[in-house]
């Protein structure tokens, strides 16, 4: 027997291969082993890592789409995929507590939240400051702010979603490979060759859902992607507020003012996590970038707390770095990559893409199987680059 076909032999042979195992990854392997398929999920890091985007305790859910209206069929698919992710498991991962988003009426945030809310006909409640203040009693606003208030938002246990995935995929036949960096995806016979530290895999089609590192993966998608770093703060409530701050007392919000927009949540046993959206919107290399947490980092996050939560305006009691990976118009990317159709690329989801995971993962399956989704992915071609 020849080398070269020794070789082509213990090449291993999957009908997909998947890039990257943060939460869109994760839903994609999860899809594709239920529908029986042979496939593998490689990621440079061991489960449960910080390093990327799919980390820091919780993730936003909401209906009300303030980036654009588009967004709510895709979001309306989620919510029953992640009580089903819910009863396979048996864990608690998505949480009910409402969404308020707050702002000047003529923000960028209520403006956009009431246009899809509208357009869509969701459940919506448009509240007054005073009346915001008198509902939630631990929001300071000014008088002329309002809030939208919508029922059905909340948020996503992250870490415990993603592993539920995993957990999933492998029960169903999925190939879980961690701490297994991939070098090259590469167009190869009738497949894909993946590249990796350990070796080659051969593949019918891959997904690179690599986040943070895609452009280094795929050098031929050209598309115009920053890496922004991000900081996720805990802070700890006043004694005599802590019981504002519960979950049945205090929704999931986001606000704008003129520093931007922020987003909390209600306490857990760190405290009440706040964060600034896109916070310094500072670029940087996914494998060198300061993950330690400055004191300038904390001002950029404090100044809203205490501005608009000054009972939660105590210690700094934890604190993660993440990234976000953007698009110039904010948009996720899902598309075949240009001249090599057997490479899709789900990435990036620009810092709004982790309640999408589980429909994205259907998507995705969708494109790996049969080439096409009845979901509406126009937005997210790459042609919009061109």
């Amino acid at each position: 027997m020849s080398r070269a076909l020794r070789q082509r032999r213990a090449t291993p042979s999957f009908d997909v291969a998947i890039i990257g195992l943060g939460v869109m990854g994760s839903a994609a392997l999860a899809a594709l082993a239920r529908r029986g398929r042979r496939v593998v999920g490689l990621d440079r890091f061991a489960p449960g890592h910080d390093c990327g985007s799919s980390h820091g305790a919780t993730r936003v859910i909401r209906l009300g789409y303030f980036e654009h209206p588009s967004y709510v069929p895709l979001v309306r698919s989620a919510y029953p995929l992640w009580r089903e992710l819910e009863a396979r498991s048996g864990q608690s991962l998505l949480v009910i507590t409402g969404i308020l988003e707050i702002g000047a009426p003529g923000s960028d945030l209520v403006a956009g939240t009431l246009r899809s809310s509208r357009l869509h006909g969701l459940p919506h409640e448009i509240l007054g400051g005073p009346s915001v203040m008198k509902r939630f009693p631990a929001f300071r606003l000014p008088q002329d702010f309002v809030g939208v208030f919508q029922p059905d938002g909340g948020f996503v246990r992250a870490e415990p979603a993603v592993a539920a995935l995993q957990t999933l995929a492998r029960r169903s036949g999925g190939e879980l490979r961690a701490e297994e960096r991939v070098l090259a995806v590469e167009p190869h016979r009738d497949g894909v060759q993946v590249t990796t530290r350990r070796g080659n895999i051969h593949a019918g089609c891959a997904i690179v859902a690599a986040g943070p590192w895609v452009n280094s993966l795929l050098p031929q998608l050209r598309a115009p992607i920053r890496v922004t770093r991000q900081v996720l703060g805990w802070f700890e409530p006043a004694d005599h507020a802590r019981g504002q701050f519960a979950a049945e007392r205090f929704p999931v919000f986001l606000l704008q003012n003129s520093d931007g927009i922020f987003y909390g949540f209600p306490a857990d046993a760190n405290g009440v996590k706040v964060a600034k959206h896109h916070h310094l919107d500072e670029a940087v290399d996914p494998d060198h970038y300061d993950r330690a947490v400055s004191a300038t980092d904390e001002a950029a996050i404090r100044i809203a707390v205490r501005a608009h939560l000054p009972d939660a305006d105590g210690p700094l009691v934890a604190a993660q770095t993440c990234l976000y990976t953007m698009t110039p118009d904010g948009d996720f990317i899902i598309d075949r990559v240009p001249g090599c159709p057997q490479i899709i690329v789900a990435a990036p989801c620009s810092g709004h893409g982790f309640k999408f995971a589980p429909v994205i993962g259907e998507i995705l399956a969708d494109l790996a199987v049969i080439g096409r989704t009845d979901h509406d992915i126009s937005r997210f071609a790459l042609k919009r680059f061109s």
